[in-house]
């Protein structure tokens, strides 16, 4: 039977590859949970057991029931009914449905609440599986980060109020958080809270592009201190699905059809708040964020895998002029290239999810102890900010690298098709227009990049990529690409001193993405080298990667120590006259 764990080589590899008995040890606190539930590992490598027995019923799950559905839910999409209600595709409906059924619909959550406690690794592995088979059903399965953030900042009461039914899959899930004035610039919301006398709370007001905001459970980002207009005046309420708050409309959209993107109306909606006031924006919203940025790398992963499929074997069965297309030299150099890029997306988010899941095993470990020695203490709050510095700046660039990756693979691949590729006979035109949302939602790419560029400039970058090299004895045939990346290394630096020289974050800002770039593919090719140490086909993708993108990191240093900048002194003439709108 078909399966898209099992068929994914490199998943495979970096199942294997990657430290899950350190994840496994700190999701479940040294393995304390089997005295309390039996079905809860008993050491390491009965968690990874459980990890591969999940991925491969899901990976079945994904390639026999829910891609089967996909082309009709692109062409079906989401109702809204008279009532207010939405309707979703049928297969989207029963994908719900078999994915509540098989418990795979509280993936991180703890076993108290009929989670099944896996670590955020396994959980990106398997919204890539998901996503593949079909993008817009991700929208929905993957936003269980809403449950996770009602365990780490609701009241117990809130906790086990609504963490088993969503963790069952009887209840779904919303990010409530832009309007039709406030998309990326939040800090702007206007949708209010308030309490009445006995202090109960309610919501007032309109949002807009809500992914799946026919949901039952609606974590809703709004202003609870009229007197504080900033990001300070906001905090985090639980509403859920009710005669108080009406969908409006539904948004007719180039993609993911079967994921409805809503307009609410909250009119003085009954709600509870989220931890504590004024905390929403800055603390609750902004972990709510970094959860979703890594969804949304996994789902581009996941629509760039199933893109690069299709042209994959279209190339090698097609023949013209007498032999298969893959045997043209541009071809070969397009299709190679594809595969690459999405290796290096992969390596990169996973490699994200894996520091995530360190910060959170560290500050777990901290919380919930006891820990005697004083020392350990000491370390675990060094690594638990060590990591928090770190994953800052990966979050952005994996959502960043993995979006624009998919957008380039599935164009990528229609070309590979040609007009073949432009009708809806093949499904690469939806994986076309699905890719395009993953750049915009959750924060659009020229937003990553503002976050990531902090921590390349911070040093973040440089101390990671020495992380992933330094200390360490490399084989004979790979020390010539780590004195490569060093020596990228030293330009990154050099570029970043230039940047600081400047003043200000206009040109830091300005250059952000040559910068970020140029530390991705420094981190790429490191975890290439590392992944090469334990596959001989690493080793050619490492020297490909380095091939490509070293001339590219030159130019940007290059350009970036021209101090060139007249996109911001000379904006009128090169953007030209503002169009006259009739």
């Amino acid at each position: 039977m078909a399966n898209f764990f099992t068929d994914n080589e490199d998943m495979q590899f970096l199942f294997e590859h990657m430290d899950l008995a350190r994840l496994a040890e700190l999701s479940e606190e040294g393995f304390r949970f089997h005295d309390e539930y039996d079905f809860a590992p008993v050491d390491a490598d009965d968690a990874i057991d459980n990890y591969r027995r999940v991925l491969t019923m899901l990976g079945e799950l994904a390639a026999e029931r829910i891609a089967p559905t996909a082309e009709e839910t692109d062409r079906i999409g989401s109702r809204l009914n008279e009532d207010g209600t939405v309707a979703y595709a049928p297969g989207i409906a029963e994908a719900i449905k078999m994915l509540g059924q098989a418990d795979l619909m509280g993936f991180t959550l703890p076993y108290k609440y009929g989670g099944i406690n896996f670590p955020n690794l396994i959980y990106t592995m398997s919204n890539e599986i998901v996503s593949r088979a079909d993008a817009s059903l991700m929208n929905i399965y993957g936003l269980q980060g809403i449950a996770d953030t009602i365990n780490a900042y609701a009241s117990e009461e809130i906790k086990a109020q609504y963490l088993p039914d969503m963790a069952a899959g009887k209840k779904t899930g919303a990010m409530v958080l832009t309007e039709p004035d406030a998309g990326s610039d939040l800090q702007s919301v206007k949708t209010r809270a308030y309490q009445d006398a006995q202090g109960n709370w309610y919501v007032h007001g309109v949002k807009r592009f809500i992914t799946n905001g026919c949901g039952d459970v609606l974590l809703v980002l709004a202003r609870t201190e009229p007197e504080i207009s900033d990001g300070r005046g906001l905090s985090l309420l639980l509403v859920e699905r009710g005669p108080r708050v009406k969908i409006r409309r539904l948004e007719d959209k180039l993609g993911i059809h079967g994921s409805p993107t809503c307009e609410i109306a909250f009119n003085d909606a009954p709600a509870k708040l989220i931890g504590e006031r004024q905390r929403g924006l800055v603390t609750y919203v902004m972990s709510l964020m970094n959860g979703a940025r890594i969804g949304i790398a996994a789902q581009s992963l996941g629509i760039g895998e199933a893109a690069f499929r299709v042209a994959r074997d279209y190339a090698h069965s097609r023949r013209q002029f007498g032999t298969a297309i893959e045997n043209f030299p541009a071809l070969r150099e397009l299709i190679s290239d594809m595969q690459v890029d999405i290796q290096a997306a992969r390596a990169l988010t996973y490699f994200a999810t894996y520091c995530v899941d360190i910060e959170i095993g560290a500050l777990k470990k901290l919380e919930y102890g006891p820990i005697d020695d004083e020392q350990e203490r000491k370390h675990l709050r060094t690594e638990a900010r060590r990591y928090k510095r770190i994953n800052a700046m990966l979050t952005p660039m994996s959502k960043y690298y993995s979006s624009e990756m998919c957008m380039r693979v599935a164009n990528g691949a229609i070309a590979v098709m040609g007009g073949s590729g432009y009708m809806r006979d093949y499904p690469l035109e939806r994986h076309l227009r699905d890719s395009r949302i993953t750049t915009i939602y959750e924060g659009t790419t020229q937003l990553q990049i503002v976050a990531a560029v902090r921590g390349v400039c911070s040093g973040t970058a440089a101390n990671v990529i020495d992380m992933l090299i330094d200390d360490r004895d490399w084989p004979n045939d790979l020390i010539e690409e780590i004195e490569k990346i060093r020596d990228g290394k030293d330009l990154l630096n050099e570029a970043i001193a230039f940047v600081k020289d400047q003043g200000g974050v206009e040109y830091m800002d300005l250059m952000g993405r040559r910068l970020t770039d140029m530390a991705i593919y420094l981190i790429v090719a490191a975890l290439f080298a590392d992944q090469a140490t334990a596959k001989e086909s690493k080793k050619v993708i490492l020297h490909r990667w380095l091939a490509t993108k070293m001339p590219e990191l030159k130019m940007n240093h290059e350009f970036i120590l021209s101090g060139e900048r007249s996109p911001m002194t000379d904006f009128e003439i090169l953007a030209g006259p503002l169009p006259v709108v009739e």
